[in-house]
């Protein structure tokens, strides 16, 4: 019996309106040895994804570990997109193991997870596999997490793709909440997002703008 297609979109596309994003550890003294991704490529892809989801109005968690005491600050380029959001400072490498933001989960109600951070293998790695036991849905942007060598990195992604995540990039991120260049409200914001950190893609929103006026709707 043939199957009839409609042009509605998948149930695993992620929408504003269906997800919490964690941005976990971006802070100094882990990214000086992250070696998996160099530091300006991961500022980049942090600043991507923040700013993708502060235009469409997503619930985020920001989220360091031992900051006063070890790890130093978060990333400016994660937190300048949430002005004057509470960072919640924790002890435990594994995320899912803090009251405070576990309380914080809850209190958004999300049953689907986006994760980025550091180290992949440790702080993606732990409430990655601890939320998938839980029920949850969990999405992890590969591009904006990094580790202390590509094959940790690299095993951490196969680890978690095995028990149910789904990996996606940054700027995959972005593009699938737009998802339709008609929706006119996001339009200039997500471009505009694209132009400042889509690398080649970026460029190419640019040069179509400024050469023939362009525009994808």
């Amino acid at each position: 019996m043939p199957i009839t297609a409609t042009p509605t979109p998948g149930k695993t596309l992620l929408t504003p309106r269906d997800h919490v994003l964690i941005m976990i550890d971006f802070q100094s003294q882990m990214s000086f040895a992250t070696h998996s991704i160099d530091a300006i490529t991961l500022r980049n892809n942090a600043a991507l994804a923040a700013r993708a989801a502060a235009s469409f109005k997503v619930p985020t968690i920001l989220t360091t570990v031992a900051a006063k005491t070890f790890s130093g600050p978060m990333f400016s380029e994660v937190t300048d997109p949430f002005p004057g959001q509470a960072l919640l400072d924790r002890t435990s490498m594994n995320t899912w193991e803090d009251v405070a933001v576990i309380k914080k989960v809850n209190e958004i109600g999300k049953s689907r997870l986006v994760l980025a951070g550091l180290w992949t293998s440790v702080c993606i790695v732990g409430p990655a596999l601890s939320a998938l036991e839980q029920g949850f849905e969990i999405y992890v942007l590969t591009d904006a997490c990094g580790d202390v060598s590509a094959e940790a990195h690299n095993r951490a992604i196969e680890r978690m793709v095995q028990a149910g995540a789904r990996p996606m990039t940054a700027l995959q991120y972005l593009l699938e909440l737009q998802r339709d260049w008609a929706r006119a409200e996001t339009y200039e914001s997500t471009t505009g997002i694209a132009r400042q950190f889509g690398g080649s893609y970026g460029l190419g929103v640019t040069y179509a703008k400024s050469m023939f006026g362009a525009h994808e709707g």
